[in-house]
């Protein structure tokens, strides 16, 4: 009687292992399926991060190059009106001066 019981225990460990593996397979599906969905969106945002940086640094480019000038143009203005007038810009510089040596002395 022991043995016949031994052989049904036996038996059903086996039985239940093999009916664990259909569920097991359908989970590791699942868990593939998923982890295959967000590679797929992670490399969608890649790849959408990726062309929004790619036009961010085309835009500060072209912005930088536009500063450059307009500075490039405000010097050589200021270069030629303090040639052309040197006494008015020897009192901007006195009065400037000034100015800084007032603010620094209230401290």
């Amino acid at each position: 009687m022991a043995s016949s019981q031994q052989t049904t225990a036996k038996t059903s460990t086996i039985g239940n292992g093999s009916l664990n593996a259909p569920v097991t397979e359908r989970a590791s599906e699942a868990a593939h399926h998923a982890v295959d969905s967000m590679a797929m969106k992670a490399s969608a945002a890649e790849d959408t991060l990726r062309k929004t940086a790619a036009t961010s640094k085309e835009a500060i480019s072209h912005k930088q190059e536009e500063i450059k000038q307009q500075l490039q143009s405000s010097y050589s203005k200021t270069r030629s009106l303090a040639e052309q007038n040197p006494l008015a810009t020897a009192g901007i510089a006195f009065v400037a001066g000034m100015l800084v040596t007032t603010l620094l002395r209230r401290r």
